[in-house]
């Protein structure tokens, strides 16, 4: 594929390709090149039509003429457009067995389109989903932003646990899920993803790190209460539980460091934010990530898995003056205000967040 620039637009172009031929001389055709039933490489060269019967949705495979301004339908892509019907082109296991991400894919076409996976395209899902396993776990983040950054991340969800993809994607996180009471961790991971979509939506922006925070939050908290013990501070205890999730989770899926970062960041704010007195609140309020992490407390409150009053504490201290924001912590019993500076004295370090 080669990208040309057209005044302020970039145009894609690319060759059409075609379904191996093995009758077919290489040094005619391209290479196309499978291992265990997956495509590693394809360029195998063919005719508009050709191209048509290698994609993978019969409504992804229309073109559009522009010499009549027609749609070209070669394989009924139109009907099943019409019809809201996801089919598969040719036989769903090989196609499936030739890129599980098409799988995913399936998953993204319905949740976003709202349309219906045909039965045959349905029903190999659940059993091929492991062959996930075989996907790299570097090209499987980038699946994973498309998944949940589209702005339809709760049904997208939803559809990927009902065929077992989310299992493969996030182990970790389906067994925390399986395993909690009063259903809190479906609440956290619907509230985290319902806050996504509510964010696209309005044209803010949403962050990968914040995102699998969420989605790898339930995992962290259920081996933080394995960790925490009398010889193990809160803190200490978190860290490692954090690192013992990260650790796990790369073999699924890896996570770049520009994201892992700001991840663990978020996570272990979580217990700094209710540790409010004498200068700590200033403190973190004035850290490049309380965004995030105050954000993160109060979906953990709206699930009911935290008191919700820290969370609105927090949320009324960002929004009074100082004065104010003074009293509230005196409220809570171990504030003391600054001392004034003596003339000639050591100079006092000014109290971080103000102005």
């Amino acid at each position: 594929m080669a990208h040309i620039r057209f005044r302020d637009e970039i145009i894609e172009v690319a060759t059409f390709r075609a379904l191996h031929d093995e009758s077919a001389e290489e040094s005619d055709v391209g290479e196309r090149e499978i291992e265990n039933g997956l495509i590693v490489r394809d360029n195998v060269y063919g005719t508009i039509e050709e191209d048509a019967w290698r994609r993978d949705f019969t409504v992804n495979a229309l073109f559009y003429n522009i010499d009549d301004f027609s749609v070209v339908d070669y394989v009924g892509g139109v009907a099943d457009l019409q019809a809201g019907v996801l089919k598969l082109i040719g036989d769903p296991e090989q196609r499936y067995r030739e890129d599980p991400v098409r799988m995913l894919r399936a998953v993204r076409f319905a949740a976003k389109l709202g349309f219906r996976i045909h039965p045959e395209t349905e029903e190999p899902i659940a059993r091929l989903a492991p062959l996930l396993h075989d996907i790299p776990p570097a090209r499987l983040f980038e699946e994973v932003l498309k998944l949940f950054l589209g702005g339809y991340a709760v049904q997208t969800f939803e559809l990927l646990r009902r065929y077992g993809l989310f299992e493969t994607l996030f182990p970790q996180t389906e067994l925390s899920l399986s395993r909690e009471e009063r259903h809190f961790p479906v609440m956290f991971v619907v509230h985290a993803l319902e806050n996504t979509d509510k964010r696209i939506a309005e044209a803010k922006p949403v962050t990968p790190a914040f995102l699998f925070a969420a989605l790898l939050w339930e995992p962290v908290r259920e081996a933080l209460q394995h960790l925490q013990g009398a010889d193990t501070t809160e803190q200490q205890a978190l860290l490692e539980a954090t690192e013992e999730v990260l650790a796990r989770q790369s073999q699924r899926i890896v996570i770049p460091r520009r994201f892992a970062v700001p991840m663990r960041e978020t996570w272990l704010s979580q217990p700094r934010l209710a540790r409010r007195g004498g200068r700590r609140s200033w403190r973190l309020m004035a850290h490049p990530r309380f965004r995030a992490a105050y954000d993160f407390l109060v979906l953990r409150a709206e699930a009911g898995e935290t008191d919700g009053e820290l969370a609105e504490w927090w949320t009324r201290f960002q929004e009074v003056e100082r004065e104010e924001q003074q009293k509230m912590v005196n409220a809570l019993g171990g504030g003391r205000r600054p001392r004034k500076r003596r003339r000639g004295g050591k100079r006092q370090r000014p109290n971080a967040g103000s102005a």
